[in-house]
């Protein structure tokens, strides 16, 4: 009996002081569904992002006033059509704007951080946003979103900063993004040494069309006490070219 009662206090206790989080990540194609490849359409994303009702959404592909997407502060944008604080991290000069990934989220953001990922191989440059958000129960989670580069050695290094960096973290950490590497590939094996990956409910996320390509992620740093609610791809193959992935955590 006292065993009993000590299962279910310790059970009562957890409950208590978990915190559910609704994740969302998204590789947007700067907002051009490839169904039609001469148009922008914005408010398809945003639906996208309203209907999940996700915590902490990371976004790749943006662009901050650039002609082929209308000269419109997608970051921006978003931010307001999603009622939504929000962290751009650029990734490159585009024109006389900015391409790179965005982090919203309808919680406080109290720090942000951008880091430069690094490039052995000449490529186009690639970032990782880190944000640090207080949740209504002022318990306080880090936020990492990023895109890493298409040629493997880039992504190797980048992983590996990224394995540096989020070892340091105490407090829970969850990155998420456009991996560009398949789960069986080295990225993703040296990311599983430091991160908590999915692989039960996981599934392609790309193309948006008959997708066959597992490359985007959201994952948990080890050092977190957490457990998976769900995971799941959403089947929205009008937007972007690729599809988006959520994931709702309980995180202690």
């Amino acid at each position: 009996m006292r065993l009993f009662l000590l299962i279910l206090f310790l059970s009562l206790n957890y409950s208590l002081s978990a915190q559910a989080l609704r994740i969302l990540t998204y590789n947007i194609h700067h907002a051009n569904p490839p169904s039609k490849p001469t148009e922008i359409d914005l408010e398809a994303i945003a639906k996208v992002i309203n209907e999940a009702d996700a915590d902490l959404i990371g976004i790749q592909e943006v662009d901050v006033n650039v002609s082929r997407s209308k000269m419109v502060d997608q970051a921006a944008k978003l931010a307001e059509m999603t009622k939504s604080n929000y962290y751009f991290s650029k990734g490159i000069d585009l024109e006389s704007g900015e391409y790179g990934t965005l982090i919203l989220t309808k919680h406080r953001i109290i720090s942000k951080r951008r880091y430069d990922l690094p490039m052995p191989v000449k490529s186009e440059n690639r970032s990782l946003a880190i944000v640090d958000v207080e949740l209504p129960d002022g318990k306080v989670v880090s936020f990492a979103n990023t895109h890493l580069d298409l040629k493997e050695e880039n992504r190797i290094a980048q992983v590996k900063f990224i394995n540096e960096l989020g070892d340091w973290y105490t407090r829970p950490l969850i990155l998420v993004g456009d991996m560009n590497a398949k789960p069986d590939e080295e990225p993703i094996q040296l990311l599983d040494q430091y991160f908590v990956r999915n692989s039960t409910t996981n599934s392609p996320t790309s193309p948006n069309i008959r997708p066959r390509n597992e490359i985007d992620y959201i994952l948990v740093g080890k050092s977190s006490k957490f457990k998976w609610i769900k995971y799941q791809v959403i089947q929205e193959d009008y937007a972007s070219d690729h599809l988006p992935l959520s994931a709702e955590i309980e995180i202690e």
